[in-house]
């Protein structure tokens, strides 16, 4: 790791801990409803199969809520310890979602798993019922007020800084919580965890199939998987339309970034089925476009323009320029914090004050920076175009293969006959991974494709991380490696052998059906 400075181990650290944790997230959002459904049929139906059923995914769930739980505590403290000036400047307004989440959500969702486990003799039916909801709810709330907390990140609004306290600091709650980022990434998001958890359910009890093993419960899961999930991939791709139209609004740059488009074209844009992003000639090699899907997606019009990454960085140079002059009158009123006319002059610039602190990484005279330093700044702000083009397309070409697997699953179980197409089977059991895939690549695209800022138009990256050593952050990168990878190969560990042993049957089912 020689030759990362200290911003670039924070990034790495918290990158690599965050990816950990999301390898268990979508399976706890999507299997905890797929749970609760099988326990409704039981309650509805009163066949014990069902609840064989939903004790052995419950089963694989738990291990999988463990695991998550473990890996997630930790992200938090990461806040205070590697990114301490963005906890101190955004801190008042990132701590109350994560607050929020820590008392409420998970609170609850802890609480009622335990019930889950032990309370299936001990609490009637529908009180057992009722429990397992509550922890798909608490779930399902957990990630509404963590992606509250990240789409804040995205999109700023409801809060403004005042430089009294040199922080961003709330002024309408209801606006953090009700940020349109918030809720198209909050159902896209979720529903991506539910195909995650179709499709694990789909490849298990496809392989108990093709093994001719638990076959009374592995058509059944097959077949409740195929349904969930074919409705969960299909909104997955209405609901990512809404995430995209949400970025080109206030991220236009990721926009561009994904589609590696740098000239502006008339509107409305094409969209960039598939080519080869050609970053020295600035142009896109062998492209296949599709007329007029880009413009729809971004601008939900046929007559504006998408900017393309040229336009973008001239902006820039105009909201730093801008800027500058928000940080000259914040200089001035540390000085002199009663001038009215200096505060008149920063509330009418503030907007683009995070422009001017692009500024610090040439230099520690921001009102004086040259020309060149204020178009190096601009630059700065061009994400990586071929990890994000390609990250996109890669997640977008999953998601269609999800929408045909399940398709084909639920009509071929419709048509009874899915036992005898073992190509489907297998296809399934192979599919097994692909959620994951995609699911982190979407991460990718979203964290990633926000460089430079840490919030965007406020607070780039390269400020926001502790003036701690970085042995020190080395340190703790190998040890959080380490640990996580461990925790990831019981995980597979404990899934495999559960797996392997399958449903326990419930000696008094015959009986009673």
């Amino acid at each position: 790791m020689t030759g990362l400075d200290i911003v670039q181990l924070s990034r790495l650290q918290f990158g690599i801990t965050a990816l950990y944790h999301f390898l268990f997230v979508p399976l706890t959002l999507g299997l905890s409803i797929l749970l609760a459904m099988m326990e409704s049929v039981y309650v509805m139906t009163g066949r014990p199969i069902w609840r064989e059923m939903t004790k052995f995914w419950g089963t694989l769930f738990g291990i999988n809520f463990a695991m998550g739980v473990a890996t997630g505590v930790t992200m938090e403290f990461q806040f205070g310890t590697n990114w301490a000036y963005y906890s101190h400047y955004v801190g008042d307004v990132f701590g109350a979602p994560l607050a929020i989440e820590g008392v409420m959500a998970f609170f609850l969702e802890a609480t009622f798993i335990g019930l889950f486990f032990f309370g299936w003799d001990r609490l009637s039916k529908l009180g057992h019922l009722i429990v397992t909801w509550a922890v798909a709810i608490g779930g399902n709330l957990s990630a509404l007020w963590i992606l509250v907390a990240n789409a804040w990140m995205q999109d700023p609004v409801g809060a403004r800084f005042n430089f009294e306290t040199m922080r961003m600091e709330v002024t309408n709650f209801a606006q953090v919580l009700l940020n349109p980022v918030a809720q198209a990434k909050f159902v896209h998001t979720v529903s991506a965890g539910y195909v995650t958890g179709a499709m694990f359910v789909l490849s298990v009890s496809a392989f108990y199939i093709l093994r001719g093993r638990h076959l009374e419960i592995a058509k059944r899961s097959l077949a409740m998987a195929a349904a969930f999930g074919l409705a969960s991939a299909l909104s997955v791709v209405v609901l990512g339309d809404e995430s995209g139209y949400t970025a080109s609004q206030n991220q236009k740059m990721k926009i561009a970034a994904i589609e590696a488009m740098w000239e502006t074209e008339p509107a409305p844009a094409s969209f960039t089925a598939i080519g080869i992003p050609d970053i020295k000639s600035e142009t896109t090699l062998y492209a296949v476009r599709i007329p007029w899907l880009l413009g729809l997606i971004a601008t939900r019009s046929v007559d504006e323009v998408v900017p393309g990454i040229k336009n973008l960085v001239a902006d820039t140079e105009g909201r730093i320029r801008n800027g500058m002059i928000a940080y000259d009158a914040l200089t001035k009123l540390k000085q002199d914090r009663s001038n009215a006319e200096l505060r008149a002059t920063l509330d009418a610039h503030v907007a683009d004050l995070g422009y001017a602190l692009l500024l610090k990484r040439y230099t520690p005279r921001v009102t004086d920076a040259t020309d060149q330093q204020i178009r190096e700044a601009a630059n700065d702000t061009i994400p990586d175009v071929l990890t994000l083009f390609w990250s996109f397309r890669v997640m977008v070409g999953l998601g269609f293969w999800f929408i045909i697997l399940f398709g084909t699953v639920f009509y071929l179980n419709w048509r009874k006959t899915i036992a005898t197409t073992p190509i489907v089977l297998h296809a399934a059991l192979w599919s097994l991974p692909l959620p994951w895939v995609a699911a982190e690549l979407g991460w990718i695209i979203s964290e990633y494709g926000r460089q430079p800022w840490t919030i965007e138009g406020v607070l780039p990256t390269f400020l926001s991380a502790s003036n701690v050593p970085a042995s020190s952050v080395e340190a703790s990168l190998v040890g959080f490696f380490i640990f996580y990878t461990a925790l990831l190969c019981a995980d597979l560990f404990l899934m495999r052998k559960y797996i392997g042993l399958g449903p326990q049957a419930d000696p008094t089912r015959e009986a009673a059906e």
